[in-house]
């Protein structure tokens, strides 16, 4: 059998942040934090941001879904009903104010056509500024003293998730090639099973957005039939990578300590945010299996790697 798997060659081209780059990740984290201050010595206006309570009324009874405290409502945004966030222009914090509407046709059962009062209170006005990139914004955003330490710490973080980036790729590409040299013949059961799998994989992630598979053929234009038949050639390459991690296993007697399983479990309760006793109470049989794979591909992507000729380079040369 012809498998080749150690002293592999490849190139590892390093990418070199930019500062191009750098400024263009602090731009964003100046659009996306925004400075709020706070409004005492005026009225609101429309673009005003303010923090509210109120309470719904229809037929002088209060009713189910109309009341809320400390809610926040950009006025003149169109969030609430036609008509609603104008009555609340030229109020000052603490002003009571009685917000009368008409519940549109398209309403709800029970309110459409409808009309309402809604007994409010503003506590507070704030509007939203963006930071000038200083070292005001370093410390309220960035949790750095200066902008210069927050743009530095911040090109070392680029750097890094570059570096792992490139590092992954690398293995993969060499994962790639060892199942490429693999005499392996990938029968219709395994592509079948390959193939659910993904399809299992896009349902799962459609389901996190209220989606379900028909929806998605529905808005891309497409059929079941379709996406199975294009996910074919991954399903395919993944049973082939898998069997060149199988057989590498086999071929160096890797196996899969404790230890290892204890770090793996770590990991997974880490990136889920919950604590390894947490993640035990959900460990069975199947996700144990599910792990050692994991740390099994791991030690072989490793052995790979470690085992490789690499040539190294950089995008800045």
């Amino acid at each position: 059998m012809s498998f080749t798997y150690r002293g592999l060659k490849a190139t590892l081209e390093r990418h070199i942040i930019t500062d191009a780059e750098i400024d263009r990740n602090i731009q964003r984290l100046q659009q996306q934090n925004p400075r709020i201050a706070v409004i005492k010595d005026r009225a609101t206006q429309l673009g005003d941001e303010v923090v509210l309570d109120y309470a719904g009324f229809c037929d002088g009874e209060q009713f189910a879904g109309g009341t809320a405290e400390n809610q926040t409502l950009v006025l003149g945004s169109g969030m609430f009903i036609p008509g609603f966030e104008e009555q609340l222009v030229d109020k000052v914090p603490e002003e009571k104010v009685i917000v009368k509407v008409t519940f549109p046709q398209q309403y709800h059962e029970g309110l459409a056509g409808k009309d309402a009062e809604f007994h409010c209170t503003i506590h507070e006005i704030r509007v939203k500024t963006a930071y000038d990139l200083d070292d005001t914004f370093a410390k309220e955003v960035g949790g750095c003293d200066t902008f210069e330490e927050m743009r530095q710490k911040l090109g070392q973080s680029l750097q890094a998730y570059a570096d792992e980036r490139g590092e992954m790729d690398l293995q993969d590409h060499l994962l790639r090639m060892a199942a490429d040299s693999l005499e392996f013949e990938v029968s219709e059961d395994q592509r079948s099973a390959a193939v659910d799998e993904q399809i299992n994989i896009l349902k799962a992630q459609l389901a996190q957005q209220g989606l379900d598979l028909a929806m998605y053929c529905q808005f891309m234009g497409t059929t079941e039939e379709k996406i199975r038949a294009d996910v074919v050639p991954t399903a395919e390459n993944t049973i082939r990578m898998q069997a060149a991690v199988d057989l590498i296993v086999e071929l160096e007697n890797l196996t899969a300590e404790e230890a290892d399983i204890a770090q793996a479990c770590a990991v997974i309760a880490r990136q889920n945010g919950i604590t390894v006793e947490q993640l035990r109470e959900h460990y069975d049989a199947q996700l144990e299996a599910a792990i050692i794979r994991s740390v099994l591909m791991s030690k072989a992507m490793r052995l790979l790697r470690d085992t490789a000729e690499i040539t190294f380079t950089s995008d800045a040369e």
